[in-house]
């Protein structure tokens, strides 16, 4: 089964009029190369008088079949009429180059990309930054792991889910394999934004897919996590009151163990750097900052 193409959804910055496919975006808004904020919402139609040909954007007669000039047919079925013009909404065909009704060229720009390049966590390879489905994103050249910038974790998820959902049997990616996460070895990572330990959780209690999270700036994700993330939860993951109360302990300590290690470090760090701290209370106020 081929993977369905999903229909191209056009948006214009009010301000510069520049054009952007957002079908595939998974964000509420976007922010234009101009700096003005773009929403991203689907456009309600009009049904407007057809003027002009698709193809070549010539001005053509109200019961023109083909154009005048380059000879294209000239769509005139509802039905096949869905891509919405972004400045006067008139519907028109996925194909056309031009408006039939006002004119205007279709020309969608790159989404543009914010971030900055960043550490790779697992390897240190630097990381470009990148959107996926309009979420800012790091993707690591070297091992292929995922930085996700702020909380926009879940809505990347809800895209590959959806994504998924659309690829036909023999189109399936990996599946999670489920087992104790416990009896992997643990590798702590470091956040590439703030340089600090991450937390490691299991994703919904159950998948066993380890998460690295930075609560102030991300999640990290190795190579195939996302799609293992979203096979769990096509596959009908969940979890149980039990699962959750011994991964609630388990995640207890792994953060009370992270922030002795953290202290620790700082202790060392205060200690032996060339800044010695005053006193003893010093000490603690800068540990603790």
């Amino acid at each position: 089964m081929e993977r369905a193409e999903a229909p191209v959804q056009l948006v214009a910055c009010p301000v510069c009029h520049s054009q952007y496919d957002v079908s595939q975006v998974a964000t509420p808004q976007i922010t234009c190369t101009c700096g003005e904020t773009v929403e991203n919402r689907k456009l309600a139609p009009v049904d407007a008088v057809i003027a002009r040909c698709g193809s070549c954007g010539a001005q053509i007669a109200a019961d023109a079949q083909t154009c005048g000039y380059c000879d294209s047919a000239i769509v005139r079925d509802p039905g096949k009429l869905s891509l919405i013009c972004p400045e006067c909404f008139a519907r028109n065909t996925e194909q056309s180059r031009f408006c039939v009704a006002c004119g205007v060229a279709f020309s969608p720009q790159p989404l543009p990309c914010e971030g900055k390049e960043l550490p790779c966590p697992a390897c240190e390879t630097r990381m470009p930054p990148s959107q996926v489905a309009g979420i800012a994103v790091n993707e690591c050249p070297g091992c292929h792991g995922l930085w996700v910038a702020g909380d926009h974790f879940d809505a990347l998820v809800k895209r590959a889910v959806s994504n998924r959902q659309q690829r036909g049997p023999a189109d399936d990616g990996p599946r999670v394999k489920r087992g104790n996460p416990l009896e992997r070895s643990v590798k702590y990572r470091r956040c590439p934004e703030c340089d600090q330990f991450m937390l490691r959780s299991n994703y919904k209690r159950s998948s066993g897919v380890i998460l690295d999270e930075c609560r102030a700036h991300g999640t990290w994700l190795d190579a195939d996590e996302l799609e293992q993330v979203a096979g769990f939860i096509l596959a009908g993951g969940h979890t149980s009151p039990m699962l959750e109360a011994e991964h609630a302990e388990a995640d207890r300590l792994a953060s009370a163990a992270l922030t002795r290690a953290t202290t620790q470090r700082r202790i060392e760090e205060y200690t032996q750097g060339t800044h010695r701290p005053r006193s003893l209370l010093d000490l603690f106020l800068k540990v603790l900052d």
